[in-house]
């Protein structure tokens, strides 16, 4: 096969970008896919509007980036699809905090695709900021005091009170194996090389220093996470695709539709181990290496 030459349309001034000209539902060729990751390093989110994919569409293409994992460490699948996760936000059950993917444990994914199934006629967007970014803004006494901190991140940390039993059931579901993970504050990207910081809502402490400092210091280098200016925001509509770097990114959905039915479905590609600018890598403090997790078998 040839590759298919794809337009590439800037979403935000330092994160994301449409990608038009590209059939997902088709096999891609290398140098396609190539090219998209390529796209994938530079814009750190890309976009694909209206694609209506079926399930196997999606996770052929996730599968185009590596080796995909399970749906989730705890969470169970889509049934008869154990590498999809429903992202459903009925009943209470709302990712409305900024995270990475699954930093609790020592292999977080590399990249994440999600997949607009039911969408509000209002609300539901995601947003996705730019870590790399970020780290590039902090003044430089803050980023050399970055490079040299460890934070523990965890599955168990200090949740909002569920509102409904939907959701109380969830937290139960989702902390049924408890993980801690010690990672660098600032994360050297494996592919490009860049440094950026590896934070997000599951970050609880910073290895040295006490519950408030760790709460301080972490408030601080998130607030360059969330400035506006590091910050895409996409709305979405029935069928569109979203592919995202978990290595430099994180993503939040605001709570902001009511009682609206709003579901996307998740597959996740495996990533390595995290390292930090002085060559350490990430390590387990409680809990397994998630084996069960990342990678996955294929579905029968």
């Amino acid at each position: 096969m040839t590759s298919t030459a794809f337009d590439v349309r800037r979403v935000g001034g330092r994160i994301g970008a449409e990608i038009l000209g590209v059939d997902l539902s088709a096999e891609l060729d290398t140098a396609l896919v190539a090219e998209l990751n390529t796209a994938l390093l530079e814009h750190k989110a890309l976009f694909f509007r209206g694609r209506h994919l079926r399930d196997e569409d999606q996770l052929r293409f996730a599968s185009l980036f590596g080796e995909l994992t399970a749906a989730h460490p705890t969470v169970p699948s889509v049934e008869g699809q154990p590498q999809i996760l429903p992202v459903d936000g009925g009943e209470g059950i709302r990712a409305n905090r900024w995270h990475t993917d699954v930093t609790f444990v020592r292999t977080p994914p590399k990249a994440s695709t999600l997949r607009g199934l039911v969408v509000p006629p209002y609300g539901g967007d995601t947003l996705i900021a730019n870590t790399a970014a970020a780290y590039a803004d902090l003044p430089e006494p803050l980023r050399e005091f970055a490079d040299r901190l460890w934070a523990v991140h965890t599955n168990t940390h200090d949740y909002a009170e569920p509102k409904t039993e939907a959701a109380a059931e969830h937290r139960r579901v989702f902390t049924s194996r408890k993980w801690e993970t010690a990672h660098p504050v600032v994360r050297v990207h494996p592919e490009s090389g860049e440094r950026g910081l590896f934070i997000g809502g599951f970050a609880q402490r910073i290895v040295g220093l006490g519950a408030e400092e760790s709460r301080d210091v972490l408030r601080i280098l998130q607030a360059y996470v969330t400035r506006p200016e590091n910050i895409v925001r996409w709305s979405w509509e029935p069928g569109d695709l979203v592919l995202f770097d978990n290595r430099s990114t994180q993503h939040y959905a605001p709570d902001d539709y009511g009682d609206l039915p709003r579901r996307l479905h998740r597959v996740t590609v495996a990533g390595d181990v995290p390292v930090g600018v002085d060559g350490g890598r990430s390590r387990i403090v409680e809990g397994d290496a998630a084996s069960h997790y990342t990678p996955a078998p294929a579905a029968a």
